[in-house]
């Protein structure tokens, strides 16, 4: 299995390349994510990122606060989007970022537990933008067998309060039928 730190690295490609076919038109069209248009769908994940060198560089959830509530995307969400990314992927790439411990609002947790999440949620929601906005749904095989052994280690525990309640899927479905099955998700 590919290093944790390259698949976060494929997951946050999967989802950077969605972002980038988004059109004008298409940043109020609704998503998977029922609460959600494109434009919260890449807010989301945007804010998620840039909690990413504040948490690992060890502050805690309250010390951030509210600072990344509001309107992230602006008039440049693409943008927006790049520029956070960047800065996430280049604090996880810090030496010992995932051994480090963050302080989340579920509680304190490894940086290694941190990451497969995020790696997770990029993964999960790049199929969510692609559905949205009707380009190719398809997530890297290696990345999708990732998530699905981490996932059936935790149980999905390690997802647990991030996206809607397991649906059924059917006994012979591919890997990525499986794993969105598991987020509430008919592919």
């Amino acid at each position: 299995m590919p290093e944790l730190v390259d698949l976060h690295g494929q997951a946050m490609a999967e989802f950077d390349r969605r972002v980038r076919e988004v059109k004008a038109t298409q940043w109020a069209d609704p998503t998977p994510c029922t609460d959600w248009d494109v434009h919260d769908l890449v807010a989301h994940l945007v804010r998620e990122q840039l909690w990413v060198p504040h948490l690992l560089a060890g502050c805690a959830v309250e010390e951030i606060g509210d600072r990344f509530e509001g309107d992230v995307l602006g008039e440049e969400p693409v943008t927006v989007w790049e520029v956070a990314s960047r800065e996430a992927r280049a604090a996880w790439l810090q030496p010992s970022a995932q051994e480090r411990t963050v302080h989340l609002s579920s509680g304190d947790a490894p940086g290694s537990v941190y990451l497969w999440e995020m790696t997770f949620d990029l993964a999960v929601h790049a199929w969510d933008l692609a559905r949205a906005i009707g380009t190719d749904e398809s997530i890297d095989p290696d990345l999708t067998e990732a998530l699905l052994a981490w996932v059936g280690e935790e149980g999905m525990a390690g997802a647990d309060g991030l996206f809607a309640p397991p649906v059924h899927a059917p006994d012979d479905a591919d890997p990525l039928t499986r794993l969105l099955a598991l987020t509430g998700r008919h592919a």
